[in-house]
């Protein structure tokens, strides 16, 4: 997530940026927001979900284009989604060129502040192995190009990882044949996720 500020003739406006890969955690993103700048006059919003299925804007109450559509062309150009600018009215009117460049202006300064990442299509992955077989596992992992998460050692060690989905298919093979063929392992569904 990211905030910037901009001042344009005593408005202030107040964008925020933050990842979301679903619709409703977009819309629960902007709720967020709104009930943060509740006493704001506006709240604009434009975004973009990552199977570009969707794509969304508001004005929220501004001259119509003047604001979400601007907000979702920076968004649309910087290859990013979710962004919610809040405008604080200053008292002065912005005709509507000034209210583009001042919208533009929010939107382009918090996804500058933004810190960009890749995103992927992942998949979970839970191992089971025996204590003697744990060095091998994390191993094979490694060379999978697995992110191994928070090792849990019971009767058994359990190694959750996270890789990019199609390595998968690869991997399994080689942690059979290292269980010898009774490998206790689980993959999740594709997600998309940072890698």
């Amino acid at each position: 997530t990211a905030q910037a500020r901009i001042e344009e003739k005593k408005s202030e406006f107040i964008a925020h940026a933050a990842f979301a890969d679903t619709e409703e955690k977009a819309l629960a993103f902007l709720n967020g927001i709104r009930a943060k700048h509740r006493t704001a006059n506006h709240n604009v919003y434009a975004y973009i979900l990552r199977d570009g299925a969707r794509m969304r804007y508001s004005d929220d109450g501004e001259p119509a284009k003047t604001s979400g559509l601007p907000t979702l062309e920076a968004i649309r150009h910087a290859g990013l989604v979710d962004v919610v600018t809040t405008r604080y009215f200053g008292g002065t009117l912005l005709v509507t060129g000034g209210l583009v460049r001042a919208y533009t202006a929010a939107a382009n300064a918090v996804l500058a502040a933004a810190k960009q990442v890749t995103v992927q299509v992942c998949v979970r992955g839970v191992l089971r192995v025996e204590y003697p077989l744990y060095e091998l596992a994390q191993r094979l992992l490694a060379d999978a190009g697995a992110r191994l998460e928070e090792v849990q050692f019971a009767d058994r060690v359990t190694l959750p990882f996270v890789m990019l989905a199609g390595g998968e298919t690869q991997l399994l093979p080689k942690l059979q044949e290292l269980c010898r063929g009774s490998a206790d392992i689980m993959f999740s569904k594709p997600y998309f996720a940072p890698f």
